[in-house]
């Protein structure tokens, strides 16, 4: 950890600016999925981005710090999609954070986007738990952001973990000042051998705030025990027979394949919103999961990443939590929550997968995507077809395939601004048919350095 780095600090400042435009009454999902909750579902709308931003440079260091300020405005149509209403006004904070690292021990504190999944983000349709979909949650967060080697072990066991609380503080019309309790651990096996293996668990929980249904829904330090242990609690029969607030766990096991210029990695996902809490492949909705492969390589720049994702979540447990008296455990209803009716969402976009929603998240769906660089042009291409089912409560059957075709190029002719093209379409029953475009022009460039 006390080598010297090469690298030296810099502050860079960073501007953007993107169009859309689309037929259909909503832009193609893929425009606006996994975005960090700054392109709006919407045909037509526009961004301005501008920011400064300190990257962590020195990794070998024994401190190392970054921070990042990015400003967006918006102009748009009525603020409004499936899931909800989106932040009112014209400007948020995309980005607002500071992060520093003490040794292995990270801290973090603001606005900062987070993921949590295996396999390559750039292509991946999106993690159960926290996916690249939503704006980013206020949070302070300390832990282990990389994988640590374990003391005495030569670099063969690592572990990496946390512990978050956040604010989420969005609009929802039921339940004001909804908090957000997370922690995760994890451990890896292999180091420098050729195979590594992973498995990681997640729990998160929406708790505390005011309903205006039930009133304080605890927001002390009792209630943060009860959420932080996922025990009953609260003052409410929904409550008092299960776990105050909305709890989701999330396991993921991989399998890395390392090669001097490439890597193949294999990944399985699953949620469980009731219990008990079993290990992965033997819960009572083990039909249901995210499987996933994915293929990176350097030496050949047309093709640097591929990646293959399956998603099933149409099981859910069974069709019945309770029937006639006896108590079946199904119907899990997946990102919903009857006291927290935002369910699993941030500002109306979904916070795991965007291939799910709150009315509909019983889905089957396939998932492909490629990118790489031809002579500097840096593409990338996806396309997914999902069928769905609704709920169990409320079923339906629709289906919608959907296709991303991005190309970004650095000109430096042009003061070495970036420009990029994305084309997408959704074709099917689910949004209905919609072709659309969107266009981003994009600088960065060094304040100073030290």
């Amino acid at each position: 950890m006390a080598q010297a780095d090469d690298q030296r600090d810099t502050l860079l400042y960073a501007g953007e600016v993107s169009v859309l435009s689309s037929s259909g009454e909503q832009a193609p999902s893929l425009l606006w999925h996994n975005q960090n909750g700054n392109i709006a579902p919407l045909p037509h709308s526009g961004n301005l981005s501008v920011g400064i931003i300190k990257k962590a440079t020195r990794p070998h260091r024994l401190f190392d710090y970054d921070f990042g300020v990015v400003l967006t405005g918006r102009i748009s149509g009525p603020q409004h999609n499936m899931e909800g209403t989106l932040p009112k006004g014209t400007g948020y904070f995309r980005e607002l954070y500071a992060h520093i690292r003490l040794y292995i021990v990270d801290i973090t504190a603001g606005i900062k986007p987070q993921y949590y999944g295996a396999g390559d983000q750039d292509l991946s349709s999106g993690s159960l738990l926290f996916s690249n979909n939503t704006h980013p949650i206020p949070r302070i967060s300390i832990g282990l952001d990389r994988w640590t080697p374990i003391p005495g072990l030569f670099g063969y066991a690592e572990i990496k973990g946390g512990l978050t609380h956040g604010w989420l503080g969005d609009n929802s019309e039921v339940v004001k000042g909804t908090l957000l309790h997370y922690k995760h651990i994890g451990g890896r096996l292999g180091g420098k051998l050729p195979v590594n293996i992973s498995y990681e668990f997640h729990h998160a929980a929406q708790w505390g705030g005011y309903s205006t249904v039930y009133g304080d829904l605890g927001n002390d330090l009792s209630a943060y025990k009860t959420a932080f242990l996922a025990q009953s609690g609260g003052t409410m029969a929904n409550d008092q027979l299960n776990a105050q607030g909305n709890h989701i766990c999330f396991q993921q096991l991989a399998v890395d394949v390392k090669g001097k210029v490439w890597k193949v990695s294999a990944y399985w996902q699953i949620i469980q919103e009731d219990g008990p809490i079993q290990f992965i492949g033997r819960t009572m909705n083990k039909p249901d999961g995210l499987w996933g492969i994915s293929a990176v390589q350097s030496r050949w720049p047309f093709i640097e990443g591929v990646t293959y994702e399956f998603l099933n979540t149409t099981d859910q447990s069974g069709p019945f939590h309770d029937r006639d008296g006896v108590v079946y455990g199904g119907s899990d209803n997946y990102y919903n929550n009857s006291i927290y009716r935002q369910g699993w969402s941030y500002f109306g976009y979904i916070i795991g997968s965007p291939l799910l929603s709150l009315s509909n998240n019983r889905v089957r769906a396939h998932h492909i995507g490629v990118r790489g660089d031809i002579y500097g042009f840096r593409y990338r291409a996806m396309v997914n077809y999902a069928d769905n089912y609704g709920r169990y409560a409320s079923p339906l059957c629709s289906h919608n395939t959907a296709f991303l075709l991005e190309v970004k190029k650095i000109v430096p002719q042009a003061w070495g601004l970036e420009f990029g093209v994305a084309l997408s379409g959704d074709f099917g029953t689910q949004y209905g048919n919609a072709f659309g475009a969107m266009i981003t022009i994009r600088k960065q460039g060094l304040i100073t350095s030290w």
